[in-house]
């Protein structure tokens, strides 16, 4: 193995060291991570800093995950997600397990705009552990489904990281936006499916009770006074209808091809989010310049964790690119001669482990590029290559002991970390990795 490769497994052995031994904030193990890193290179130590922290400043994707933080914050302060969840509650809640079916699906919407599983975990989970403690929820379960669930966003497109793998030199050439597109939401679908599934088990493995009937609304009366929460998925949806598919074609022949070209989806869902979720939450934002100070100074506790942790996961891979990573990776998986099913394997759990520790944009940038290229070069389709690999990474925030989401979950349940860690791999990692092989080789009905 090169010496990039070794980096990479010094680089994982620390952050998982440094947060379940040594027991600090996973934000502290990237940074020590980052810097483990860049004295791979020796004499050229300061240089990699620079190249980091360069990258990471440069990165479109780094500040739609930052933007997309922030969104949620404002979501969540409003009152905007907690309106979407009493919708959700009074159509789900008067079944066995409600909570745990809202808090499934309030990770999906929420992920869906938010594409941050740090973000998805803390918002929603904030509003639903609760929920779900008072019908009776283990506490570990409760922050195990909250945690297995933050990765939602991953799959559902167009999140972060399905923009950056999409735009991938290697990726580009050869699957369209729209193929890939289609393709995705029919997987994410399927992923969905899972965890909807893993609901149902744990309501008969736990006997979970219904939600407790003051806790429920009519659902009349919850979209008569929430139905404009609904509105903020229109930031999603507006840049989608300008660049994709027949619509985008439509856009194009109005304002012109260029003007639709300059249109960065990574930039303008962010601000469009941001813009809508203000106007929808203005009444419940500050006024005087000394109120948004102590807002803003309010978010400061998250971003110190999840803004660290995205900067520098982001700083980790330039650095490590910047080592050789993709190429002796793919001079490693090439050199290994093993048959489709054992290559398509070692590339899933290969992303899923890095996935642990990395946000899934910052895992898809440093080897996004090498699992495409060794598993279509294994005979896996593109489409589907692509669908796997995203779903392998969705176990971002979910894979013990590193991740980010795990902590914050059980934060908000007040339960040790270390307690979740075997519903999680069962649960939520295992099967993950499974369903990215069926993915792969075509097992469910998936348009390429």
């Amino acid at each position: 193995m090169g010496l990039s490769v070794w980096a990479l497994i010094v680089y994982l052995a620390i952050i998982i060291a440094w947060t379940t031994v040594i027991k600090r904030g996973i934000a502290e193990g990237m940074i020590v991570g980052f810097l483990a890193l860049c004295a791979f290179g020796g004499s050229d130590f300061f240089n990699l800093v620079w190249i980091g922290v360069k990258d990471a400043a440069n990165q479109p994707v780094v500040f739609a995950a930052l933007a997309f933080t922030f969104i949620g914050f404002i979501l969540s302060k409003t009152g905007i997600i907690e309106q979407q969840v009493h919708i959700l509650n009074s159509i789900l809640g008067r079944v066995r397990g409600g909570a745990g079916y809202v808090s499934t699906v309030a990770s999906a919407g929420f992920g869906a705009v938010t594409h941050s599983a740090s973000a998805n975990s803390a918002t929603v989970g904030s509003v639903t552990i609760p929920w779900m403690e008072n019908s009776n929820w283990p506490k570990k379960i409760a922050a195990s489904v909250v945690a297995g669930n933050a990765g939602n966003g991953t799959v559902i497109p167009p999140s972060a990281a399905f923009l950056v793998l999409a735009g991938n030199a290697v990726v580009k050439p050869v699957l369209g936006l729209d193929q890939f597109l289609v393709a995705m939401f029919v997987v994410a679908g399927y992923c969905v499916l899972w965890r909807l599934i893993v609901i149902f088990y744990f309501v008969r493995r736990y006997r979970i009770a219904k939600v407790s009937g003051e806790d429920l609304l009519p659902l009349r009366k919850t979209l008569r006074d929430g139905w404009t929460s609904l509105l903020v998925y229109l930031g999603i949806l507006i840049p989608i209808l300008l660049t994709v598919g027949g619509t985008g074609s439509i856009a194009a022949g109005i304002w012109g091809k260029p003007a639709i070209d300059a249109i960065n989806i990574l930039v303008w869902i962010p601000v469009l989010l941001g813009l809508i979720s203000m106007a929808l939450g203005r009444k419940m934002l500050p006024r005087t310049g000394h109120e948004w100070f102590g807002f803003i100074s309010s978010t400061a506790p998250r971003f110190k964790d999840i803004g660290a942790t995205l900067v520098f996961s982001f700083a980790g891979s330039a650095v490590l690119l910047a080592l050789g990573l993709d190429k002796q990776l793919v001079d490693t998986l090439n050199s290994l001669n093993a048959g489709a099913v054992i290559t398509v394997l070692i590339v899933v759990l290969m992303i899923t482990i890095i996935g642990g520790p990395l946000s899934a944009t910052a895992t898809v940038a440093t080897v996004g590029g090498v699992a495409f290229t060794v598993m279509v070069a294994a005979g896996i389709n593109p489409v589907l290559a692509a669908c796997a690999i995203l779903v392998a990474v969705s176990t971002e925030g979910a894979s013990p002991p590193g991740g980010p989401s795990i902590f914050i979950s059980a934060g908000i349940a007040e339960v040790s970390p270390v307690k979740t860690f075997v519903p999680l791999i069962v649960f939520y990692v295992v099967p993950y990795i499974v369903l990215a092989m069926v993915v792969a080789f075509g097992f469910l009905p998936i348009p390429t």
